[in-house]
């Protein structure tokens, strides 16, 4: 479920100590060793065995082959499993407290979600067991070809695309699920400011935004979003080649594999064509681009399409703005500068993206006090604030 190529993580081979019985190793619960104890599976000989161990015991995967995936930027842990009684994927939330949520809080609306996609005739990982207390799900594994992997490998574009639009029009048209959080206005704008003006404002600038600076950036992110707000869809949030997967034996829809969908919420349907076809870390062709919003549309022909395209404007300035200051903060909090390198092209989709009239509020703000020479990732030297010239 990650973004970048899967690395092999076997476990040391098995040891025997004649005439003893056979020696497994336990694991702590990024699956490293912890030291040997006996008994097949080790489920009642080890009593301080990890609550990782004990659940893929109580599977069938004691003795499985466990191959971490890298970890992206988010704070889930996968493992894939090879050896058990179907291919796996471990989905471990351990570190949800860094983002506030307990475990449990994190996984739940993973389980609702992919029991909503399944339902709706979509494809997502099936649930085969689950330990919610601990943060542990047990999932299908869909495979390692997801759409990243395939274009990187020199794959077709344009029906990879046209597939993930044909998923993503039949997930949008469905009625969602109760319960799903808002992805509209003011969550939009707070969203925007938690990374824009609280790590690329000051990196830029040297100093925090004044409170006069913050309210304006507000104000201008509910101007451009608000005539969009009510759409009610579901929203992915992150629908982009790396959570989509192509999968062969299946035909129509569920021929894409649909990933990472947890944080779902009620937005409009255009943000998630933005994550799509104006991907923050991939470079999308313009026919592409075209092509793919062409067969969305179509394939939801109740929707208006200049409306639609107002729509894309506005949802694409939101999460190019957001995104590029993201990378900042990964950079400066999170220790991780390799992701400023897709800061260049978050900043030219949202120089784009502000061309268009649905943007304005936003366009006028950042003309008021971010020069078109600053709008990139910032220097290790701050830059003086640009001073208001009606002040």
């Amino acid at each position: 479920m990650g973004t970048a190529p899967h690395r092999p993580w076997p476990p040391p081979p098995l040891a025997t100590a004649a005439p003893g019985p056979l020696l497994r190793p336990c694991r702590n619960r990024d699956g490293r060793n912890r030291r040997l104890a006996s008994g097949a599976g080790c489920v009642t000989t080890c009593p301080d065995m990890t609550p990782v161990d004990s659940f893929l015991a109580a599977q069938g995967y004691a003795q499985a082959e466990r191959l971490a995936l890298p970890q992206d930027a988010g704070h889930r842990r996968y493992t894939r499993l090879r050896g058990g009684p179907r291919p796996a994927l471990l989905m471990d939330c351990a570190d949800a407290p860094r983002v506030g949520l307990t475990p449990e809080e994190d996984l739940l609306p993973f389980l609702r979600l992919a029991r909503h996609i399944g339902g709706i005739g979509l494809s997502a990982p099936a649930v085969l067991a689950e330990d919610t207390a601990h943060g542990l799900l047990l999932v299908e594994d869909l495979g390692e070809d997801t759409h990243a992997a395939l274009l990187d490998r020199g794959a077709d574009p344009l029906p990879l695309y046209a597939e993930a639009a044909e998923a993503l029009a039949a997930l949008h048209a469905a009625p969602p699920p109760p319960g799903l959080p808002l992805w509209e206005t003011e969550r939009m704008a707070a969203t925007a400011a938690a990374t824009f003006l609280d790590w690329w404002w000051p990196a830029t600038f040297g100093a925090a935004p004044a409170d006069a600076v913050r309210a304006e950036f507000a104000g201008a992110l509910r101007a451009m979003l608000a005539p969009f707000a009510g759409a009610g869809c579901l929203v992915h949030r992150d629908y982009f080649p790396a959570n989509l997967m192509r999968l062969e034996d299946r035909d129509g829809p569920r021929r894409t594999g649909i990933l990472d969908f947890q944080d779902a919420a009620l937005g409009h349907p255009a943000y998630d064509l933005v994550s799509l076809v104006e991907d923050a870390r991939r470079d999308v062709a313009p026919a592409v681009r075209e092509a793919t919003l062409a067969r969305y549309l179509a394939l939801r022909p109740e929707l208006d399409a200049a409306d639609f395209h107002a729509a894309l404007a506005a949802m694409a300035a939101q999460r190019h703005l957001r995104v590029a200051a993201l990378w900042v903060r990964l950079d400066r909090r999170d220790g991780k500068p390799r992701y400023l390198a897709h800061g260049p092209r978050c900043w030219a989709l949202l120089a784009r993206a502000l061309r268009h009239p649905a943007t304005a509020p936003l366009a006028r703000f950042l003309d008021r006090h971010v020069p078109p020479a600053l709008r990139r990732n910032p220097d290790a030297t701050p830059a003086s604030p640009t001073k208001d010239p009606a002040a």
